[in-house]
């Protein structure tokens, strides 16, 4: 699995220089799906990037994974996207000409099951299927961190991933199907664990052995080189939008209810477990496990992956 996932990468990877030149200032940016990306809805509902930029269209897309936000910004369709470190940095490692500028969230993970026999990672079997986004995702990296401390071996579930967007995952879980675990983040985190016989066989802390940023948000060389004043623009923004969850918390879960479609009571709840800071944490112990366990091939420093 690991083997054709890279062979894609590399696949991406040469396609950037074909890729035509983007002569527009509009900015362009992806995000995905869950709570770790509240400050983003408080940046659209607030209107403060259009506030802070002037000289072109904002436009805001909303992806499944990692990979297809890769992808639409190796054919210029992205500027500026939201994703976990992990994926980052293969796509990174491969050569991709993006750079991280900014942590957004951090928030609880783990893996979840409805299986009353499931309580520790040894009681997963090799026929039990796994939901996450995709491999080479944050949870997929947070699972092989638990597995190489458990077992020795990263890659010792890697046959058994499925790949599935949170929502797919959740829903796949709830039924009982095929899935007999799902590896994911806020709210679906929270919904699953509130159905009886549900429970967290693992977080994502376990594995990396303090806390970490979930969420980093990522540019591309183009954009950063290229169009500084909307660069600036964004991240002038995107402060805006943490100090104002920060200041205003009432306001922020009546904004944030109505973008989740989750009741501001529950929301409540579920926002008193994430943290929203544009801090980077834990990103020397991903590149650290993840080269050491042949996820990445370079020993890559950060400053080979930091816009500063």
């Amino acid at each position: 699995m690991m083997k054709k996932l890279i062979v894609a990468f590399l696949m991406l990877t040469m396609l950037v220089g074909c890729a035509p030149k983007k002569e527009s200032k509009d900015i362009r940016v992806a995000e995905q799906f869950g709570l770790a990306y509240a400050p983003l809805q408080i940046m659209k509902a607030n209107g403060y990037l259009e506030e802070e930029y002037k000289d072109g269209q904002v436009s805001w897309l909303k992806l499944g994974n990692t990979a297809a936000i890769r992808e639409a910004a190796l054919s210029q369709g992205v500027d500026v996207g939201f994703m976990g470190i992990p994926p980052f940095l293969i796509s990174a490692d491969k050569g991709m000409e993006w750079r991280i500028f900014t942590g957004l969230s951090e928030a609880p993970l783990g893996l979840i099951t409805y299986d009353e026999s499931i309580k520790s990672l040894s009681d997963i079997g090799p026929e039990d299927k796994i939901a996450l986004p995709q491999p080479g995702s944050i949870q997929h990296i947070l699972l092989s961190m638990a597995a190489e401390k458990d077992f020795g071996n990263p890659k010792k579930f890697d046959n058994q991933l499925v790949t599935m967007k949170h929502p797919d995952g959740m829903m796949s879980l709830l039924n009982k199907g095929d899935i007999k675990a799902h590896y994911t983040s806020p709210p679906f985190i929270f919904k699953e664990l509130e159905n009886p016989g549900f429970v967290k066989v693992v977080d994502g802390n376990y594995g990396v052995g303090g806390d970490f940023t979930f969420i980093v948000g990522v540019a591309t060389k183009e954009f950063y080189e290229g169009n500084k004043e909307g660069y600036e623009a964004f991240s002038r923004a995107l402060d805006k939008s943490i100090d104002f969850m920060n200041e205003n918390k009432d306001e922020t879960i009546n904004i944030l209810s109505e973008s989740y479609d989750i009741e501001a009571e529950i929301l409540k709840s579920y926002m008193a477990e994430m943290y929203y800071s544009d801090e980077i944490k834990g990103l020397d112990r991903f590149i650290s496990f993840m080269h050491d366990t042949g996820y990445i091939e370079n020993d890559l420093s950060e400053d080979d992956v930091l816009w500063k």
